[in-house]
């Protein structure tokens, strides 16, 4: 680990001004950026520790929804009553992640700026354009296993690890952020991540020294909500393939549907044409089938992660079938 300077941020606009400068970065639980700096692959002159900052708090919204301080520990938000009872599929996938301890630790807006798992990105020995613009991508030709088939480019393959995401995706969250001058923005969580072009080394729609201070939730949509994650074993894995579904279902007819995708994309993956295929129509295989093949177009394979296209329809099939069972 390189050597760095560290400071207290005293209030959020002062820490917006300290990151705004070249080199420094911001720590709160530091579960993702700690393990970049020891690697070398993150190699901050300076950190700006902001977990002093009253940025922890959940709280009610006027139109029903839920304010998520950008501090509050994702065990926490986890095992909130309200999110429970009413965004029960955010629960479920901060659940889905990492372990107890690692929970307890990471933030909510750290959570949404965790960096990419590629095995390529952590190796600074191999070229990997989302670290080093113009190195090439060393994981077109490979192992690409966990990697990208929706969304991506020959610039990066790389997949969004993101659990929380997932879910906040399916419930339109909005990313609430503050700038050196105090002034504040609302990004709809589908503008936040941003796909790599030609510059996957740009990962967020985040200005320089702008910060999260939350994540809004609007009033929870009707239906039945489910987190479904395939991974390689039962915990501490990421997705392969994760899925977010809120559905509406009665009598074996879906009334609307929301589904977002971790694993299969640089970012939570949400498909307006399968959730169109699946409103105001019949429960049944061949309903699911439409849903899975609109997710699933353009979809492109790499050689170790072809697979990924086949279990996503199964995924998604299970998940709706098990749905609208219920």
């Amino acid at each position: 680990m390189k050597a760095f300077n560290y400071q207290r941020a005293d209030s959020v606009t002062l820490a917006a001004a300290a990151t705004a400068r070249s080199g420094a970065k911001i720590i709160a639980g530091g579960t993702n950026l700690l393990d970049l700096m020891k690697l070398q692959v993150e190699t901050p002159s300076s950190l700006v520790d902001i977990n002093r900052l009253p940025l922890d708090k959940i709280e009610e919204t006027p139109d029903g929804g839920l304010r998520i301080g950008a501090l509050v520990r994702n065990s926490d938000l986890a095992a909130d009553p309200r999110v429970r009872q009413r965004y029960g599929v955010l629960s479920r996938a901060l659940l889905a992640g990492a372990s107890a301890q690692l929970r307890n630790k990471a933030t909510t807006g750290g959570n949404l700026l965790q960096r990419t798992r590629c095995y390529y990105f952590y190796d600074v020995t191999k070229p990997c354009n989302k670290r080093n613009p113009g190195s090439g991508c060393a994981a077109l030709a490979g192992f690409n296993r966990i990697h990208a088939i929706l969304g991506a480019s020959e610039h990066c393959i790389a997949t969004q690890p993101s659990d929380m995401a997932v879910a906040m995706r399916a419930l339109d969250a909005k990313v609430e952020t503050v700038n050196p001058a105090g002034d504040t923005r609302f990004i709809p969580i589908a503008e936040f991540h941003r796909l790599p072009g030609t510059t996957p080394e740009i990962e967020t729609s985040l200005k320089p020294g702008e910060i999260i201070t939350a994540v809004t939730l609007p009033l929870p949509p009707p239906g039945v909500q489910v987190y479904r994650k395939v991974r390689d074993r039962a915990s501490y894995a990421f997705a392969l393939v994760s899925v977010a579904a809120i559905v509406d279902s009665t009598r074996g007819r879906i009334r609307s549907a929301r589904l977002a995708f971790g694993g299969l994309a640089p970012k939570p993956w949400r498909s307006p044409q399968a959730e169109q295929r699946l409103a105001n129509a019949s429960a049944d295989k061949a309903t699911f089938d439409a849903a899975a093949t609109a997710v699933l177009e353009g979809a492109r394979g790499f050689g170790g992660n072809d697979f990924k296209i086949p279990l996503t329809r199964r995924t998604l099939h299970s998940v709706l079938a098990e749905i609208t069972r219920a």
